[in-house]
């Protein structure tokens, strides 16, 4: 059996004495999609952070079969690990081309240093990007940020990328539009750890799914298991999708 890219044993962090999660335990293994669904407040976006090391945390982290848990940010990154932010974190006074060569770094620092390539297949996934290349980051809509901010981790080329909230605030097809690259780039051999709050959109498109409350796993299992659990049709997908 081919060891999961990602496995994070008894995970403990928040922010000073307040602890958000509480013991947590997750996989992902190579090229799937894994979705962590919950409520505000939940923790979704504080494991993030605490895998990616903004955080202190306590636990096991494992990434490609070695303990991360010790190790800093920057090392994170140079591992092959990315994350795209609920804020996305942009520099609006920049154009959409600097803002994607920043996100080179990571293959700059390895002696890659065409980021050539790696551009034109961002803008192959997001032709919108390359129309408006020139264009400074502040003026794009909700939907062209979030491409920007995807395209911009994908240039690190990174082996595992996690994504918090990219649905939130966007238009239903921009929605349908992201999480249709989210399915590509699992073609591509990406591992994706999605956090979401539509848990109807995540579970459509992941391989397996979590949900988290209370800073603790409620609920793990295939994606298509849980989007048929009743209590997740219940509390987050709506009695509509039950009566059908």
């Amino acid at each position: 059996m081919t060891p999961p890219l990602l496995k994070v044993e008894s995970l403990h962090a928040g922010y000073g004495r307040a602890e958000v999660l509480h013991g947590l335990n997750l996989e992902a293994k190579k090229g799937s999609v894994v979705t962590v669904i919950g409520p505000n407040g939940a923790g979704k976006s504080t494991l993030l952070n605490a895998l990616m090391g903004v955080l202190p945390s306590k636990g096991k982290i494992q990434y490609n079969g070695h303990p991360i848990e010790q190790q800093e940010l920057e090392d994170r990154v140079m591992q092959g690990i990315a994350l795209v932010p609920e804020t996305r974190a942009l520099f609006g006074s920049m154009p959409i081309e600097d803002n994607l060569l920043l996100g080179a770094y990571r293959q700059f620092r390895l002696g890659k240093k065409d980021s050539h390539q790696a551009m034109e297949e961002v803008f192959t996934l997001f032709p919108r990007l390359k129309e408006r290349r020139k264009q400074l980051a502040g003026t794009l809509s909700g939907g062209e940020r979030q491409m920007l901010a995807v395209g911009r981790a994908l240039m690190s080329k990174p082996q595992l990328l996690m994504l918090d909230e990219p649905s939130l605030g966007l238009a239903p097809l921009i929605v349908k539009e992201i999480f249709k690259t989210i399915t590509g780039l699992r073609a591509t051999g990406v591992t994706i750890l999605l956090v979401e709050q539509n848990a109807r959109a995540a579970l459509e498109i992941a391989d397996h799914g979590y949900v988290l409350e209370m800073g603790e796993i409620a609920l793990e299992g295939p994606a298509a298991e849980l989007a048929k659990d009743p209590r997740v049709i219940d509390t987050y997908l709506g009695a509509a999708r039950k009566k059908a």
